[in-house]
């Protein structure tokens, strides 16, 4: 069986990787995963300088998955550089870092210095634009095409996936404006906006009041979207949200995506990742399928009389 992928000029050994943010900078599940085994380990964000994130509580447990408001907690590219990365490099699996930024320049400054440092450069474009008074890069068009269009100039070496949002209006013909402006590839979807209430203390679960929602209960919103953008681009799909199992991947791969990224689950399961690729080899060795890129927008949709 042949379960190797490609997402841009990055190989991975199989359709598995972490999502960011969920999995530490890698060292931290490396007693729990051979990290050898995953197709490729994605950082939690980096950004230019040390962020120190939101006040606590910032995660709370919602009846089919979580919500999180970690504020983009991270060491700094500095310290990425000199202390995470050379952990990583042990091993055989390709490293993507997901990089935010306050502004434009913020990201042609990190991906210059990673650039070929790193097999892929994740954009996430969920972070406000400060200088155009705090709007977001994934719904402000003029502001992602400029985004894009910039860091492409300075990511010559290493695969460049820009991070879409849920939240974005159509993001079918935003994934369009991504390839048009040269990305190779794009991931979806990012946390859902949310929030939870103590009805006793009658204040909000998390301090900063609203959060990201994960797991099981974005996923068919999750799978909707790889299916929407699978028919607007011709680069790869990395398909995320609510994936537990090797079921739900291959369900984001029927939708379109080449790949898919494992968030939540490894915060239930250390090992999720592995259990994943273990679970869609078994379901190739049921249905005879020789390689895995087959299954890739592979839906069914035509409805037949019988």
């Amino acid at each position: 069986m042949n379960l190797t992928v490609k997402i841009g000029n990055m190989t991975m050994k199989n359709p598995v990787m972490t999502a960011s943010g969920t999995f530490g900078y890698g060292a931290e599940y490396s007693e729990f995963v051979d990290l050898n085994a995953l197709g490729a380990v994605v950082v939690k964000g980096i950004s230019l300088r040390p962020r120190e994130g939101n006040p606590p509580p910032r995660i709370v447990e919602t009846p089919c998955g979580m919500l999180n408001s970690i504020g983009l907690q991270n060491v700094g590219l500095e310290a990425f550089l000199k202390e995470k990365l050379p952990f990583l490099r042990r091993y055989d699996t390709p490293v993507v870092v997901n990089i935010l930024g306050d502004c434009v320049e913020d990201y042609e400054e990190l991906c210059t210095r990673l650039d070929g440092k790193v097999e892929a450069i994740e954009l996430n474009v969920s972070c406000p634009n400060v200088k155009k008074g705090g709007i977001s890069f994934a719904i402000d068009r003029e502001a992602l095409k400029e985004l894009i269009g910039k860091v492409r100039k300075k990511v010559k070496h290493s695969t460049l996936i820009v991070k879409l949002s849920p939240v974005s209006e159509d993001i079918a013909s935003i994934s369009v404006l991504c390839e048009k402006e040269g990305a190779d590839a794009v991931s979806l979807i990012n946390t859902i906006p949310a929030m939870a209430i103590d009805i006793e203390t009658r204040r909000p679960a998390l301090a900063n009041l609203i959060g990201g929602l994960s797991g099981p209960a974005i996923k068919p919103i999750g799978v909707r979207m790889v299916w929407q953008v699978y028919q607007a681009v011709k680069i790869p799909i990395i398909g995320m949200g609510g994936i537990m199992n090797a079921s739900d991947a291959i369900e984001y791969m029927l939708a379109g995506a080449t790949s898919v990224a494992v968030g939540t689950a490894n915060f239930v399961n250390p090992s999720a990742t592995v259990d994943i690729i273990e679970g869609i080899k078994d379901y190739m060795k049921r249905h005879s399928i020789s390689d895995i890129n087959e299954i890739t927008g592979g839906i069914i949709w035509e409805i037949k009389d019988h």
